[in-house]
Formats: structure tokens, sequence, C-alpha cells
């Protein structure tokens, strides 16, 4: 679980499954530390290790004009001081391999996208600040071969990595979860984790704003429990029309604490 890697992540002696989540990008600091307090008081209420996400910078975006972020340092800083008030770890993803080190300063697991987890040398940086590496498996490979990945990893003296599904590409415009993939990567003796919101995402709109199915999130999120995934990622935001990145597909901060009630009771069933 991810409590042995983050021994200092509260509720750590939990049985039940932890939780990443927060906003798609960090938007300014007085929301991420709006949205972080209310999660916290929900996985505290149930007994849920946390860990807040916000991606410091939106490197992958349809068009040009899209929201990319607030500034690197800004948000960089803002993670920061949400870890600091809250007493939670932090996560986000980085892009390039000279990013790491700088991520690394600020947050205590870096996420490597899923359109970049065959790039070698950014996986290799990740592994050598020390930091949890948290690797979303690509729309286009298989759950099996995600063990390179984690190889790559530890074989650059890391043995602190988590894998994420979220999806694989179905058609051009669509996106599918194989659930026979968690048990798949759990076998790598890995913490494995479902990401609820980006496997319902509707990518290459003819808009160029990417879209999604939230109304499903529930569903996503408990057929994943009950194949024993280890932790859940879920982009929430109390305002997800407002929101700057990832709306479309993003839960509602009110909906979360009803779907944890649910997915804590779908948990203690399978125990």
């Amino acid at each position: 679980m991810i409590q042995d890697y983050l021994p200092g992540i509260k509720n750590g002696g939990s049985l039940q499954f932890f939780l990443m989540a927060g906003p798609c990008a960090i938007e300014g600091e007085d929301i991420a530390l709006r949205i972080a307090e209310r999660i916290v008081t929900i996985t505290d209420k149930y007994s849920i290790p946390y860990i807040f996400k916000g991606s410091y910078r939106k490197a992958n975006r349809s068009r040009v004009d899209s929201f990319t972020g607030i500034g690197d340092e800004k948000a960089l800083k803002v993670l920061e001081k949400v870890g600091k008030t809250f007493g939670v770890p932090t996560v986000t993803d980085i892009h390039e391999s000279h990013e790491a080190a700088m991520a690394a300063a600020y947050v205590d697991v870096l996420q490597i996208p899923a359109f970049l987890c065959r790039q070698t040398d950014l996986l290799v940086a990740a592994a050598q600040t020390g930091k949890v590496v948290n690797i979303k498996k690509g729309q286009f490979l298989s759950a099996a071969s995600m063990q390179f990945a984690v190889d790559k990893v530890k074989d650059s003296g890391n043995d602190k990595v988590c894998l994420t599904d979220r999806g694989n590409s179905f058609g051009y415009q669509d996106l599918i979860v194989d659930y026979r993939g968690i048990p798949e990567m759990r076998a790598f003796q890995v913490p494995t984790i479902m990401d609820c919101t980006h496997s319902l995402q509707q990518p290459n709109q003819t808009s160029g704003v990417t879209g999604g199915k939230p109304a499903l999130i529930e569903t996503i999120a408990k057929a994943a429990i009950a194949v024993g995934a280890d932790g859940l990622f879920i982009e929430t935001h109390p305002d997800p029309a407002q929101a700057k990145s990832d709306g479309a597909n993003m839960l509602h901060l009110d909906l979360l604490e009803g779907l944890i009630e649910k997915l804590v009771r779908v948990r203690e069933a399978i125990l």
C-alpha cells in the first residue's frame, strides 16, 4: 500500500483504499486550500489515507490557447502550502526530465502522464529524486506491458513506484476500462490505482475541448474497488463547469462524500 512509501500519510493504518484527489490544475491558492480542506474533512471521517493532487502545469492540451497554469514556481508553492497546512502528501505531474528535481523540492509524489509512460529518461529522472513515482498506464498499452515501466524505476534505485490505470483507447474519441488490468498490475507488487475521472474522458472532440462522462464516475470507482484496486484517483472541483482544465469529466466536490461512503461499504464487503 501507499502507506509503506509515505509513512506520514494521514490515517496510514487504515485497511481502506487510499485516495488521490484534488483539482486537475492548480488554479490559485485559495481554491486549492478550499478543495483540500473539504477532502481532508471527508477522508478523516472515513479513515481514508489521502494524497492531494494538483497539476502545477498542464502540458498536454488540445489547443494552444488552453489554460496551462499560473506559473510553475507559484503553483508548486501552492502544493507545498497545501501539504504543510493539512499535513497530507501531495502529487503532481512532470513532463520532461529536467522538471523532476524542481517538482520534487515541493511535493511527495511525482506522477508520469500516460502518454509519457515509456519515456525512459523521464522515468529515470523521477526515480533518482527518491520520491514516490506514480506512473499512469498509457491508453495504448496493455496492463502487462507496464512491468517494464516499473522495472525502469526500480533499476534506477527507487522501489517506491505505483501504477495507475486510466483506460484504453477505444476508437478515436472514447476510452474503455479493462478491469483485468488491476489484478495484472497488482501482481507486480506495487500499489495499483484507478483513475476514475480521466478514464471517462472523450478526447479529440471537434471543438478542441475534451469531453467526458462524469455520471459514470461512481460506476468506475465501485468496479475498481470490487476487483481490488489499492487506491482511487479522482479529480474534483466545487464548480466543474468553471474549472480551467478537464471540467467535463471531473466530480463535483459536493458529490465526493456520498461517493466515498458507498465505496467504503464496497471495500468492507470484499475484505
